[in-house]
């Protein structure tokens, strides 16, 4: 299982890479192996902010359907284009070409809450 040690990860196992106030935000290597063959990602295109803890979307695979939540408060930047026609491309390269949105954070500080790779092993039992 991948959990890269520069990113910080959230109870929902999604990953979110900092730079300054700029987040990318995905779904984990071990959430896109839980869900299995993602056939649909639903992110609202005419969506400007994310609220910590409220839904954000949702991930729709060959065996389920499952929720996203924002990790913190922030304004959407940049929505990832290619989960339109490749939405697999989760599946491939969760943490490369499968990212789903850039976030500018309105409080850094929210980050404190994330998990390091650490944390988030132990959530996951490696």
């Amino acid at each position: 299982m991948n959990i890269p040690d520069n990113l910080k990860y959230t109870k929902d196992h999604e990953w979110i890479s900092i730079d300054g106030k700029i987040c990318t935000i995905g779904i984990t290597d071990y959430a896109q192996s839980e869900l299995g063959d993602i056939v649909f990602v639903d992110i609202d295109s005419d969506l400007k902010d994310i609220v910590k803890g409220e839904s954000i979307g949702s991930i729709e695979a060959v065996k389920t359907v499952s929720d996203l939540f924002g990790p913190f408060n922030g304004k959407i930047i940049e929505l990832n284009s290619l989960l339109l026609d490749s939405p697999e491309i989760m599946n491939t390269d969760p943490y490369g070409d499968g990212w789903m949105l850039k976030v500018e954070i309105s409080d850094s500080s929210e980050l404190d809450d994330l998990l390091d790779s650490a944390g988030y092993k132990s959530l996951i039992g490696q």
